[in-house]
């Protein structure tokens, strides 16, 4: 169903109108009236252009935006060809399951810049490796394009703050798969993290997070490059290396866990994969959303052979504002436990998770929120307390407030404040001493080694240093 053009042109110019509001005031709600829209109504679709297909997109990013009407995705892209048309196919087997063979005409790119180029296309949705994050954010916030970003935001520090400072400078709406935060499926944990800023537990003094380490190992064996794959530009701005399959996605199941998530080539491993998750509740919960540590020191084991090469075991301390110490290691159940001096309260997923291949949740039989004292888990948030933004579900407070005009619940700098604490972590575990963080210069203080790490060579043509 392609929506005429003078409703188009009305719809485009909403969007419009919308995103320069928003750019022109940050953090305050446009509303606008429901009936601009109407429900069924082809100009109330956002048209969504996918940016990756593989497991996360397949398995979650994409059904679980297709699910409302407001939505709907008429182009994907992928560097893989299999890939590629495998979205393709699912996108096309979903309309034509819910009866809507009109919208059976998903365009396919190979390169994301000339999906951004496509003006019917107002979001993107980039579920890609932890490598291609900002670049393709920044790409698509200055083609106005509204964007639902995977986490981890970026590989380093600096690339996060030029993702962050960009997106708020074309105002357009963007929002982190943080959903931790948002009601649907998990809703402890936005009551867990009210509980502790209303004081149910007293004066808050330690935070414990839970993450596991990924296992040593992959075959090095280099193997020649898959016809179907683009490898040159799958790598990005990351150094040449050969190919060979464990440390990249697998070329016949696509929602298997991919190699690439256990190479320092592309990511920090846990400590980003999961830690921005908890970490980014963490923050919610002690209120320190737009800031991050103010000292932090690490230990970790790193795998001495094989292609993978991201950290196992590891134990980090970091001191924040208010004498708050945090402490993140695979020592503690995977979630979230807050500490004060009246009791403590502990959150975690339960047995909901996103993926089939999903690393353990800690123990599942247990229940996924509790406390030192049951009835803190009862106490009702009154009025006159604060009451922490609700968002119904990650995906949907996203289209939501493409619409409306609100700032979504993991908007670019909270989404690079989760990420920065992580990678800061992740710098402590490669330097034996306490480093001392300057979360308003974001930088370290008077440790040159330790800001040598805040961001990372990239090889052209790739890399946000390369974004115009």
């Amino acid at each position: 169903m392609k929506p005429k053009n003078n409703t188009q042109t009305g719809r485009r110019d909403f969007l419009k109108t919308s995103l320069v509001g928003s750019a022109a005031a940050f953090m305050v709600p446009t509303i606008v009236p429901s009936t601009v829209f109407g429900k069924s109504a082809p100009s109330n679709k956002i048209n969504i252009g996918q940016i990756g297909c593989g497991r996360i997109a397949l398995s979650h990013d994409m059904p679980s935006t297709l699910r409302y009407d407001e939505a709907r995705m008429i182009a994907v892209c992928d560097v893989d060809i299999k890939r590629k048309e495998g979205g393709r196919a699912w996108v096309e087997k979903f309309y034509a399951d819910n009866k809507k063979p009109g919208y059976i005409d998903v365009k396919m790119y190979d390169d994301y810049k000339e999906m951004l180029a496509n003006k019917d296309i107002d979001a993107v949705i980039v579920s890609t490796p932890d490598h291609w994050h900002a670049q393709p954010a920044m790409e698509a916030a200055l083609a106005g394009k509204h964007i639902y970003l995977q986490k981890p935001t970026s590989l380093t520090i600096e690339e996060g703050r030029m993702m962050s400072d960009t997106v708020h400078r074309t105002g357009v709406k963007f929002q982190l798969g943080s959903q931790q935060r948002s009601m649907d499926p998990w809703p402890q944990f936005k009551k867990a993290c009210e509980l502790v800023r209303n004081g149910r537990i007293g004066k808050l003094h330690t935070v414990k997070v839970g993450l596991p380490g990924d296992p040593a190992g992959g075959n090095p064996e280099e193997m020649p490059v898959p016809e179907n794959l683009n490898y040159e530009m799958w790598l990005g701005s990351t150094p040449w290396a050969y190919y060979t399959l464990d440390r990249v996605h697998s070329q016949t199941d696509v929602f298997s866990r991919p190699g690439w998530l256990r190479c320092e080539q592309f990511g920090a491993g846990m400590i980003t994969g999961w830690g921005v998750h908890h970490i980014d509740i963490a923050h919610w919960g002690m209120g320190t959303e737009f800031s991050g540590p103010l000292e932090i020191e690490a230990t970790a084991q790193f795998p001495e052979n094989g292609l993978w090469s991201v950290h196992g075991d590891f134990e980090v301390t970091a001191k924040y504002a208010d004498d708050i110490t945090m402490h993140i290691s695979g020592k503690h159940p995977n979630g979230v436990r807050f500490e004060g001096e009246d009791g403590w309260i502990f959150v975690t997923r339960g047995n909901v998770g996103v993926t089939a291949s999903d690393p353990g949740a800690g123990d599942k039989k247990s229940s996924p929120f509790m406390a030192s004292d049951p009835r803190i888990l009862k106490s009702e948030i009154r009025e006159n307390e604060l009451h922490l933004y609700a968002s119904p579900e990650q995906h949907k407070n996203w289209l939501d407030c493409i619409i409306n005009g609100q700032t979504t619940i993991s908007p670019e700098e909270v989404a690079h404040r989760s990420c920065s604490a992580c990678l800061v972590a992740h710098i402590a575990m490669k330097v034996p001493r306490k480093l001392y963080w300057d979360p308003i210069r974001e930088r370290f203080k008077n440790d040159d080694e330790a800001n040598s790490m805040l961001s990372r060579p990239q090889r052209h043509p790739y890399g946000t240093n390369y974004v115009v």
